[in-house]
């Protein structure tokens, strides 16, 4: 592996599938040679087949998912923040990927370092990346009662263990003032078409000031772990039920937060799912009814923050290929229509369930 850093315009681009079977190597996991790119923007992650080992009870899984963390992007405190999170889940049996612990062999290099309590943060030159067992499964069937139910209990489980104590380190989900940040970045950034930057901007503003509306009217917010970015796509199905990949974005913040992105569909629809999901939570810990005006306020925060991610990754070749669009005006017209829609949405009456 390059002792060199990778440039910000080309972030991972001596990433090869060789660099990553040697980090490996180094960390004690020696590959067999067969190795896959799995789908994700922010970090890069990949499937690794591992060599059988001499010592079938030390043995580490048969095939490994690798992450190699973007850099500049959290600091080692919060990822490993990350990582305890997810085994003190693990430990609770509630069924969340968890890191590996990791254990360097004697002819491991001298620039790999290990971090946490187990190691499970490796950093070698300047890739930092954690490793965890694959595990599979398929898209669930929300559109089934009876799998929402289940995923609503998960859910409770998971939150159960988010309550017992704060992250420290990690992100605080608790009102506008990120968002109001990123529209400034975007504002500076010159990322705008300028027939669209005015109508944009000032549909934003209006926006977080509904936001903050909403949250004022709720009053101080119940926070807990949560695992942030809970939608379809981190979320697999087996025949054993439910598990959620990719903490990567858990933050502190309100239990909805979870359970909004799997809603969908029109409004009625969507009370039916939200009902369903509530059914199951509800078995295992008690949910603040209230929190339901956040819904919107929420996806408001996730729309503006989602721009801002683009606009900040743009100069990674991956993303111009992802969103071709973005740069277009027919896209941040399409974002001020979007923004519109939620302050309307946030001066409806809230879902109720």
């Amino acid at each position: 592996m390059t002792a060199s850093p990778p440039s910000p315009d080309l972030p991972y681009a001596g990433l090869t599938p060789h660099a990553v079977l040697d980090a490996l190597d180094a960390a004690g996991l020696r590959g067999d040679g067969r190795i896959l790119q799995l789908n994700s923007y922010e970090n890069r992650v990949f499937q690794v087949h591992l060599e059988e080992s001499l010592d079938p009870q030390a043995a580490p899984p048969a095939v490994v998912v690798a992450k190699f963390y973007r850099a500049g992007r959290w600091s080692d405190a919060q990822i490993l923040e990350e990582h305890a999170f997810a085994r003190e889940l693990a430990e609770a049996e509630v069924p969340a990927v968890a890191p590996l612990a990791l254990h360097a062999p004697p002819e491991a290099p001298t620039a790999l370092t290990l971090q946490g309590r187990p190691p499970t943060l490796a950093t070698l030159e300047h890739w930092r990346f954690a490793v965890s067992p694959r595990c599979g499964g398929r898209s669930p069937e929300l559109e089934d009662p009876s799998v929402l139910e289940w995923i609503g209990r998960f859910l409770g489980r998971l939150h159960t263990v988010g309550a017992r104590r704060p992250f420290a380190q990690r992100l605080t989900l608790d009102g506008s003032a990120a968002a109001r940040t990123s529209v400034q970045w975007l504002i500076d950034s010159d990322r705008l078409p300028p027939d669209a930057l005015h109508g944009w901007h000032d549909t934003c503003l209006r926006a977080l000031d509904a936001v903050d509306t909403r949250l004022r009217r709720h009053g101080p917010l119940e926070l807990l772990r949560l695992h942030g970015d809970c939608h379809v796509g981190n979320l697999l199905w087996t025949s054993a039920g439910p598990h959620f990949v990719d903490l990567d974005d858990a933050v502190n913040g309100p239990a909805v937060q979870d359970l909004w992105m799997l809603l969908g569909g029109d409004r009625q629809e969507m009370q039916a799912q939200l009902g369903a999901l509530l059914d199951g939570y509800e078995t295992i810990r008690e949910f603040d009814r209230r929190e339901l005006t956040l819904i919107e306020p929420l996806r408001t925060l996730r729309l503006i923050q989602h721009s801002a991610w683009i606009a900040r990754r743009w100069d990674d070749p991956a993303f111009p290929i992802a969103f071709p669009s973005f740069e277009s005006p027919s896209y941040w017209s399409q974002q001020t229509t979007l923004l519109r829609e939620q302050i309307a949405a946030m001066e409806d009456e809230p879902l109720v369930a």
